[in-house]
C-alpha cells in the first residue's frame, strides 16, 4: 500500500516538473516546493543521491525567494540535515540542525519581544490584553512543531555532550508554544529547560533567562494574580 502511494506520488511530480520545467514564469517559490516534494519523495524511497540534488534546489530557489535565513528556507535545510544523520554524517547533520534552530530562534524571538514588550505595558489603547501571536498559519505551526521537536529528540540523545544545544531548541519551543497561547506545553518546555540548565550547572545567566520566560508564561496563565 505504501509502495503504491509512492509511486503515485512520483507521477504526480514528475508531470509537475514537467509543467514546471516547460513554463516560464513559474516563481521561485514554486521551484522550491517542487524540488522539496521530490527530495521528500527520494528519501521516502531511500535515495539519498536523488533526495540531497533536489533539497539543494529546493534551498538554492527557497533563498532567491525568501533569503538563506527564512523559516520557508529552514525546511530544507532540516530535510538534508536529515539525511546526513542517517548517513552517519554527524557533523554535517549538526551544522544544519544548529542553523534550522537559528532561523525558527531568530524569527519567534521577533515575535515573543514584541509581545514581552507589549505585556511590561499591561494593555493595548482599548483596555484589552494583548493577544499572542506566531504569525504562521496552522501548517506552518505543525510544521514548526514538527521540525523542532524531531531536532529536540536528536538533541537530547547527546545532551550529556552538549546540554546547551538541548536547552538551546526547549527555549524555542516555549516561545512557539507561548505564542500559540498553549501556556501549559511552554511552560512543560521551559521547566525540562530549567531543570537540564541547574543538573548540567549552566551559567547563571542561562538559567536567569528560562526563569523570565517561565514568569512571563504564568503572568500570562493567571492575569489578575
Amino acid at each position: 500500500k505504501g509502495l503504491g502511494r509512492i509511486i503515485q506520488a512520483e507521477e504526480y511530480l514528475f508531470q509537475a516538473q514537467w509543467t514546471v520545467l516547460k513554463s516560464t514564469d513559474c516563481s521561485n517559490a514554486t521551484h522550491s516546493l517542487l524540488h522539496r516534494n521530490l527530495g521528500l519523495l527520494y528519501i521516502a524511497k531511500k535515495n539519498y543521491e536523488e533526495a540531497r540534488y533536489h533539497l539543494a534546489n529546493d534551498i538554492y530557489f527557497a533563498s532567491c525567494a525568501f533569503g538563506t535565513e527564512d523559516i520557508r528556507t529552514s525546511g530544507g535545510y532540516f530535510h538534508l540535515a536529515n539525511i546526513f544523520y542517517d548517513l552517519k554524517k554527524l557533523e554535517l547533520a549538526d551544522t544544519l540542525y544548529t542553523k534550522v534552530s537559528e532561523i525558527w530562534d531568530a524569527y519567534l524571538n521577533n515575535h515573543y519581544q514584541v509581545l514581552s514588550q507589549a505585556h511590561t505595558q499591561q494593555m493595548d489603547l482599548l483596555g484589552k490584553l494583548f493577544e499572542n501571536d506566531t504569525g504562521l498559519d496552522e501548517a506552518q505551526e505543525a510544521e514548526a512543531i514538527r521540525i523542532l521537536t524531531s531536532i529536540l529528540k536528536i538533541r537530547e540523545s547527546t545532551a550529556d555532550k552538549a546540554p546547551q544545544k538541548t536547552i538551546f531548541v526547549l527555549k524555542i519551543l516555549v516561545m512557539l508554544y507561548y505564542l500559540m497561547m498553549n501556556s501549559s506545553q511552554a511552560q512543560e518546555y521551559g521547566m525540562r529547560a530549567l531543570n537540564l540548565a541547574e543538573e548540567q550547572q549552566l551559567d547563571v545567566h542561562e538559567q536567569s533567562t528560562i526563569r523570565e520566560l517561565l514568569s512571563l508564561i504564568s503572568t500570562e496563565d493567571h492575569p489578575n494574580t
